[in-house]
């Protein structure tokens, strides 16, 4: 995969549910809108969670990919 350009970045490693999504409720308002916010996590509900979120909040989940026992999302900010 060709490395994806973002905005902002939340390590969300080590945090259990629902950590990483409040925490990336959070952070996506400091990325302007159509930014795009890079998430890396270790809770595999992420998985679930954070497409999940994309969709509730309409923005746009880009790329998702796992690696070992690390989760990686690539977030574009809605409006």
């Amino acid at each position: 995969m060709d490395e994806i350009a973002f905005d902002g970045e939340l390590d969300a490693r080590g945090l259990h549910c629902p950590e990483p999504v409040m925490l990336l409720h959070n952070r996506i308002t400091e990325v302007p809108v159509g930014g795009i916010l890079k998430v890396v996590a270790t809770d595999p509900s992420t998985t679930r969670d954070i497409p999940r979120f994309c969709q509730f909040l309409e923005h746009q989940l880009v790329h998702s990919e796992e690696s070992g026992e690390e989760f990686l999302f690539f977030i574009r900010r809605g409006s």
